[in-house]
């Protein structure tokens, strides 16, 4: 069996993702922008789990944060994100331009840079969000660049097959840590939710794990939201 690689893996829903391949005796890299918080994940899911130190919202130096991954990599999972709240009103440049390089630049050069460490059988799942579907104020730069990878994976599916890419696109995960304890948010969802149920960490857990292992999925974007976004 290859690797797992989970780029912004240290934390939240990329940390459960690993632990999960970890758990089942796969050898899994975990990446975060610091060495330090990287090695503590890796720690905290044991097993076979190394870190790595790689920014994707600084690209010239993905190369570098990657040259330790031996391969064959068998799944690829790029999760990383930066939050940015951005109106046009007042449009602050510094966090759209880092969210922007990060995902519209930074997805496709890591995917570039393993590339040759993968094989025919290789499977990679890009993280975008459901902000594409739903935007709200202060949206403007999320809204734009998970458009972009609902987008990116259509014609990357296309270039480097037969290896699979697929994205995933989740609503509001109530138990991460940035909505966790927020009752208003919480009631607001469910309210609006046809389920009646929150989604949850292990449910986009489980969904990637579909995407990456089904040899019938690809170039597929998959809504993960409880039907949320139905009307």
């Amino acid at each position: 069996m290859g690797d797992v690689v989970v780029i912004g893996g240290s934390s939240g829903i990329g940390e459960e993702i690993a632990r999960h391949y970890a758990d089942r005796g796969r050898r899994v890299y975990v990446s975060s922008r610091d060495a330090t918080r990287a090695a503590e994940a890796a720690a905290r899911i044991g097993g076979d789990t190394h870190g790595l130190a790689v920014d994707l919202s600084v690209p010239e130096g993905i190369a570098a944060g990657l040259a330790p991954i031996e391969g064959p990599v068998d799944h690829l999972v790029v999760t990383a994100v930066l939050r940015d709240t951005n109106t046009v009103k007042d449009f602050a440049i510094e966090g759209a331009r880092a969210l922007a390089v990060l995902k519209v630049v930074g997805y496709p050069e890591t995917v570039h840079q393993l590339l040759s460490r993968m094989t025919d059988e290789s499977s990679v799942v890009l993280f975008g969000g459901l902000a594409k579907e739903r935007p709200y104020p202060g949206s403007t730069t999320v809204t734009s660049v998970n458009g972009g990878v609902e987008k990116m994976i259509n014609t990357m599916a296309l270039e480097i097959a037969p290896i699979r890419v697929n994205a995933i696109h989740p609503g509001i995960v109530l138990d991460s840590w940035y909505w966790d304890n927020n009752d208003a948010v919480r009631d607001a969802v469910l309210a609006r939710t046809p389920t009646k149920r929150p989604l949850l960490t292990a449910h986009v857990v489980d969904a990637v794990r579909f995407l990456l292992e089904n040899p019938s999925m690809n170039g597929v974007n998959l809504n993960i939201d409880g039907g949320w976004l139905l009307p």
